[in-house]
């Protein structure tokens, strides 16, 4: 992502994350680091979400809790330093993997791969932890209690309204990292080409 950005400045996103509302306030934020990568995630409650049985090998570890789902970096020393590490441990992940506690991925995340670079670039360097609104409404089945043979739709009323969503009759204010691809239809597709 350094490499091939074109900007000083740059919010990369997941592919299936939604947006509701503008975020254009969070940029003032943002530009207190180099460097921001989302901490935590909330349910559809929009609560931060206890929730640990994603993050096993980042407890196990003590890794931070952080997104690649939603960042932002400028073009910095701070930020090539971080994406230098990101790079490296990519090409060196299988002793990297042997050295962790209880790891078991072959090919590793991008969430955990941030989480080991921002371990050894400095927390306080890639994250701003007193902002718990840098972070997503996250749709996996155990962040919001239901069977994972289901998809939230099936779980949840799930409305779309002038842009608003809602879950459960909830409005969702947090970018909606919906996971479930079969959310998306039409109608939504229409409303954010427009």
């Amino acid at each position: 992502m350094f490499d091939i950005t074109p900007f000083k400045e740059t919010i990369k996103l997941e592919s299936d994350l939604l947006f509701t509302r503008s975020i254009d306030h969070w940029i003032n934020a943002f530009r207190l680091r180099d460097i921001v990568l989302s901490t935590g995630c909330k349910n559809y409650r929009q609560e931060n979400s206890p929730v640990r049985k994603y993050r096993k090998v980042f407890d196990d570890n003590s890794f931070p809790d952080v997104y690649n789902g939603l960042m932002y970096f400028r073009f910095t020393k701070t930020a090539k330093d971080f994406f230098d590490r990101v790079k490296l441990i990519f090409a060196n992940w299988e002793p990297i993997r042997d050295s962790l506690k209880n790891c078991r991925e072959d090919v590793p995340s991008t969430d955990l791969v941030f989480a080991l670079a921002t371990r050894l670039i400095g927390e306080e360097l890639c994250t701003l932890p007193s902002a718990d609104f840098v972070n997503f409404v996250h749709m996996k089945p155990a962040i919001n209690n239901f069977n994972s043979e289901l998809t939230f739709r099936e779980v949840f009323v799930t409305e779309f309204d002038q842009g608003m969503i809602r879950i459960n009759n909830i409005n969702q204010y947090h970018p909606l990292h919906y996971y479930d691809k079969t959310f998306v239809n039409h109608d939504l597709i229409d409303y954010y080409e427009r």
